[in-house]
């Protein structure tokens, strides 16, 4: 009788667990050297110097590779890195269409940097395929998709939006990170790149700082190989051991990062301070159906506005368990302030246009307890609203 294929979460526990040759080590060893012996002239063991190949990292590209069901994987120093890389296949005078609401990491790449090189950029609802007809240019390259966005976590069918860009000819690009494989994986609705800032719920720790990278095809997985190589933003063995590490508890983190940021979410929605919460899991959202479509579930981290922007800086100051800091996706709770932080090189009309202004703060729930979030976030409002307005709301 053939054996059904491992659940993902077995997948996530095992990776590199069942790789090491040699001693049949548990945990799949860090390969420190930067260069390896020939066996003679024109032989290799497959493992050269440690910008192309390395075994520890091996280990982790072919275990991403496999859960967002694509064909390569690439290890990358930093998300940006990852960015880098990918945005190195476009040439002078190649177009791109991308997310409106988008990390301004990724705004300040395309922006400042790629611009210097002729590559431009138009910023649409990538969920409305009206707006992406009318973007589209005889130079356009490639689309590249954030769902949810980050912050206002917009969702854009993938599915469609990929069969729309396949007709056209252009490469889909979708950003993974804030669901990871373990609830969305985009190549299986016709994505041809995934990538992650694996910083944040891949690593999940608040400890380690890496970018992902997984391809489809052939031709793109070889395009991806070079453009890696050649650049150079590689992660280090030691990085990518400890990433490893955090991805084989991702199931876990996940399943409670989603149950905690559901329960606050649904308490500041009764908040009197609060005038919107932006969370696919809550029905009124939006993008609702379309994620619980192509999704198996919801990320940790959500977006709310309060009633006044006087409220944000006593809010900052007084939550205790929740720390005031940037970065999302660890086991810790953050709490950030888009419009100063994450999203500030994003011009301010084109901040306020999407909905990114001085009441939003985004809220990436760890995995502490439920009802002591609730608590320090009820103290906080409380405490801001009493400051601002003499303990009444307006």
């Amino acid at each position: 009788m053939e054996r059904k294929p491992l659940n993902i979460e077995s997948r996530l526990a095992q990776i590199g667990s069942v790789h090491e040759p040699v001693t049949g080590a548990v945990t799949f060893p860090i390969y420190q050297a930067t260069a390896y012996r020939h066996p003679k002239l024109g032989q290799s063991t497959g493992f050269d110097y440690i910008r192309t190949k390395n075994p520890t990292r091996q280990v982790l590209e072919d275990s991403i590779a496999g859960l967002e069901s694509g064909d390569a994987g690439f290890a990358c120093s930093s998300g940006m890195a990852a960015l880098q890389t990918i945005f190195a296949m476009f040439s002078q005078g190649d177009h791109l269409i991308v997310s409106l609401d988008l990390y301004g990491g990724t705004y300040r790449l395309l922006d400042r940097i790629m611009s210097k090189f002729g590559v431009s950029a138009s910023y649409v609802d990538t969920n409305d395929l009206d707006a992406l007809e009318q973007s589209r240019k005889p130079n356009t390259k490639a689309v590249f998709i954030e769902t949810p966005t980050n912050p206002l976590m917009m969702i854009t069918d993938i599915e469609a939006v990929c069969t729309w860009a396949r007709h056209h000819g252009l490469i889909t690009i979708v950003d993974n990170t804030l669901l990871t494989p373990y609830f969305q994986r985009p190549i299986e609705l016709g994505a041809d790149i995934v990538i992650h800032s694996a910083t944040k719920y891949l690593g999940g720790h608040n400890d380690v700082l890496a970018g992902l990278i997984v391809t489809k095809g052939k031709e793109l997985s070889e395009e991806i190989a070079f453009l890696h190589n050649s650049i150079g933003a590689v992660l280090s063995p030691s990085d990518s051991y400890q990433l490893m590490r955090g991805m084989k508890t991702l199931a876990l983190r996940m399943d409670r990062h989603e149950s905690n940021a559901t329960a606050v979410a649904n308490f500041l929605t009764t908040h009197p301070a609060i005038a919107e919460v932006f969370y696919p899991a809550l029905p009124d959202h939006p993008g609702y159906e379309i994620q619980h479509r192509q999704s198996s579930g919801n990320t940790g981290i959500f977006s709310f506005k309060v009633k006044d922007a006087r409220y944000v800086e006593p809010v900052l100051r007084h939550i205790k368990l929740i720390a005031f800091a940037e970065s999302l996706g660890g086991v810790e709770s953050l709490m950030t302030y888009p419009a100063v932080q994450t999203h500030a090189d994003i011009p301010v009309e084109i901040r306020e246009a999407v909905g990114v202004d001085e009441r939003l703060l985004r809220f990436s729930v760890g995995i502490e307890h439920a009802d002591d979030l609730i608590a320090d976030l009820d103290e906080a409002l409380n405490a801001a609203v009493a400051e601002v307005e003499g303990g009444v709301l307006g």
